[in-house]
């Protein structure tokens, strides 16, 4: 007589886990009820008033339809204002993730001195934009800064006062401050990459430079997605340290879109237009950064270490 092996039936994944997913989507309720309040609300409130009229402070709000975005849309401004911003976008990504890359690189070694450095390099992300780029603005007097005390000739330019200069400061500035933010992240990645493949690599004879461009720089794909989208998005919203370095000047030279919708809104006191200038801002930001994932791939957020 044959006797058949009893059936082992598993318990489901969630009740493995025990409480499955109704114990982690209450635990989500906070954030989404925040970002909700913070974030949502808000856009709406945006993309509202953008089809209205109001000088921001008297009490009356009157419906216009789409005439705030006529205005807009018609001013030969937005174009140079677009330009200007993706101008910035670029070039500071430009300078900032080689230079990311290559320090994240370089503290994501063991050591204790290296250790110290990625204390020093964070230091900039403690100030604030506007302290930074009141501290620029006065190093790079031509009168009374930097150039001027140590009698440097090649620091005595006029660097906020002409537009290919000034535009040149902006990008200097914001990578300064940012170039340590993105190597820590990159730092992150390095770590996250097996040792294994490194030796194994040296055992094939393949030096520093052939493992950085053959095992590094494609292990570190996603987080160089990650940082650019971080990069490119964040580029978007850059207002205070421009306003106080330059104040959009000269000649419009800096007046990117973020400068363009406080000028609308506060100084204009159009906050209609000034809201549809803000919406274009979410949907540029909304746009590279579907932009930025698609190209990743389809496993954007897949883990690196996937086949290693």
């Amino acid at each position: 007589m044959t006797i058949a092996p009893p059936v082992v039936r598993s318990a489901p994944p969630t009740a493995a886990r025990g409480g499955g997913s109704g114990s982690v989507s209450w635990m989500a309720w906070p954030a989404l009820i925040a970002f909700t309040i913070f974030g949502i609300v808000p856009l709406f409130g945006v993309v509202a008033l953008s089809f209205t009229s109001w000088n921001g402070i008297s009490e009356q709000i009157s419906l216009t339809g789409l005439d705030s975005w006529k205005t807009v849309l018609s001013d030969p401004g937005l174009p140079h204002a677009l330009w200007v911003t993706f101008l910035i976008m670029a070039l500071s990504w430009l300078a900032q993730t080689p230079l990311s890359i290559l320090i994240g690189v370089f503290i994501a070694a063991h050591k204790r001195y290296r250790a110290l450095l990625a204390v020093l390099f964070f230091i900039p992300l403690l100030l604030s934009q506007a302290a930074i780029a009141i501290t620029y603005k006065m190093l790079l007097d031509p009168n009374f800064g930097l150039g001027a005390g140590l009698g440097f000739e090649f620091l005595q330019q006029n660097w906020l006062g002409e537009e290919n200069l000034a535009l040149g400061v902006v990008v200097f500035v914001v990578s300064w401050q940012w170039i340590p933010f993105h190597s820590l992240i990159y730092q992150g990645g390095v770590r996250q990459i097996p040792a294994s493949m490194y030796e194994a690599a040296e055992i094939d004879g393949a030096g520093r430079v052939r493992q950085f461009f053959s095992i590094t720089l494609p292990q570190l794909k996603y987080t160089i997605i990650t940082s650019s989208t971080l990069m490119v998005v964040g580029s978007l919203t850059f207002f205070d340290l421009i306003w106080v370095l330059t104040a959009g000047g000269p000649s419009d030279a800096t007046r990117a879109l973020a400068v363009d919708m406080y000028q609308t809104g506060f100084k204009a006191a159009l906050m209609g237009p000034a809201s549809a200038i803000a919406v274009i801002l979410v949907l540029v930001g909304l746009g590279l950064a579907l932009l930025l994932r698609r190209l990743g791939g389809r496993d954007a957020t897949a883990s690196q270490l996937e086949g290693a």
